[in-house]
């Protein structure tokens, strides 16, 4: 959601246009500040900043994204195994066009992971299906020391320039080849050809990483809670860290998300937990795809149908608190994450509030929250929950 300054928008960014009115009033009567979600030991990325979010210092608990998806999906990870984000991708000649293969839907892909399945996995190399574009392969004994590189980072860039190098680079390499022809000849690719969308024509590996261990907030913090996201990464998070999943119907990680669904059945889960993480993708699936629009719409949605909504039921609870913030910025201008602070801002009702009127990048810097890591801020969250 966080941003730089865009040209087109006379210097502001997308949280500075959008009307933003219940994001603004939890800054207005709240406290708040800039976060460094993202450690400079650290390449930014969701993983990294969400795992910070939740209060857990990625120098330390950190081998990789795909373990956090593999949790969210159930899949149990033996000591030795190394999961890999699988990515249905779209290439046009020898480069990257797009990451999510024009966002597929998930009946689909799971259709094109069953071929992968049965075509290429064997009893060392293990494929399952997840939500739209994002999947998982997992490797029995699998390679550590390899180097990978996300797909949305590079799109428009040549495949061969940006390949896996390392540890049993070839396995990987060749998985992703060998994805080429078999899913050029599948059904779902040659509906999609004839209804002019772009085609999952290849698979990309990345985020590779074995299994982890995370203390739970129960366990550090004695709060239960819920996780509601479309994201497999984000809901793996959330159950190592002890949060139970939320189905949503109807929920697809993109601008066409239903919202209203994760506001109400937030709001249901906060008569039994103590806490809940929602958390809503549109707004950096607008980034990656350099859609300004799109990306003023989703926050000014997640506004609306998430902030607003959750705002007018929290009200009838005898005592809440309410945090908001994006994990990290993910700029219009590059497409992909960066390092930088992210604004935050928190309220409950018998605090004082600080000198933030709007919750924007430049007003957060006169946010009282002063932090040095990103990991700190789930327990200055949790300890004043009580005012």
């Amino acid at each position: 959601m966080a941003d730089q300054p865009v040209d087109s928008l006379g210097g502001r960014t997308p949280l500075e246009v959008a009307y933003t009115p219940n994001m603004d009033y939890i800054a207005r009567k709240g406290i708040g500040g800039l976060i460094k979600t993202i450690p400079d030991s650290r390449q930014p990325g969701s993983d990294v900043a969400n795992l910070e979010v939740l209060g857990y210092d990625t120098n330390l608990y950190f081998t990789g994204r795909a373990v956090f998806e593999a949790a969210s999906m159930g899949v149990s990870l033996a000591p030795g195994d190394v999961a890999f984000r699988c990515n249905l991708i779209t290439c046009e000649g020898d480069k990257i066009v797009d990451y999510s293969a024009g966002h597929i839907t998930t009946s689909e892909a799971s259709q094109l992971i069953s071929l992968l399945s049965k075509e290429l996995g064997t009893e060392r190399i293990n494929f399952y299906p997840g939500i739209s574009y994002r999947h998982l392969l997992v490797i029995k004994e699998g390679p550590v020391e390899i180097s990978t590189v996300p797909p949305h980072d590079i799109m428009g860039q040549k495949i061969d320039e940006n390949l896996p190098s390392g540890e049993e680079q070839e396995l990987i390499r060749g998985l992703m080849f060998d994805s080429v022809e078999i899913l050029s000849g599948a059904e779902v690719n040659r509906k999609r050809r004839s209804e002019g969308k772009s085609e999952a024509n290849m698979i990309w590996l990345w985020g590779q990483g074995k299994a982890i261990r995370l203390p739970t907030l129960q366990e550090r913090f004695g709060i239960d809670g819920g996780v509601i996201s479309a994201v497999d990464l984000v809901r793996g998070i959330g159950v190592l860290a002890g949060l139970a999943p939320i189905d949503v119907p109807g929920i697809t990680g993109y601008i066409d998300t239903n919202y209203r669904g994760k506001a109400d059945r937030a709001l249901d889960a906060l008569h039994q937990v103590d806490l809940v993480y929602l958390h809503v993708e549109a707004p950096d699936e607008a980034s990656h795809n350099g859609d300004l629009a799109a990306k003023v719409q989703a926050i000014e949605n997640f506004d609306r149908l998430v902030v607003g909504r959750v705002l007018d039921g929290l009200s009838t609870f005898h005592e809440f608190k309410v945090m908001v913030l994006s994990d990290h910025r993910t700029p219009l201008a590059i497409r992909t994450h960066t390092r930088e602070a992210v604004p935050v801002a928190i309220f409950w009702e018998s605090q004082i509030p600080d000198d933030m009127s709007a919750f924007t990048e430049l007003e957060a810097q006169k946010g009282s929250l002063r932090l040095k890591s990103g990991h700190e801020l789930i327990q200055r969250f949790i300890e004043r929950r009580r005012g």
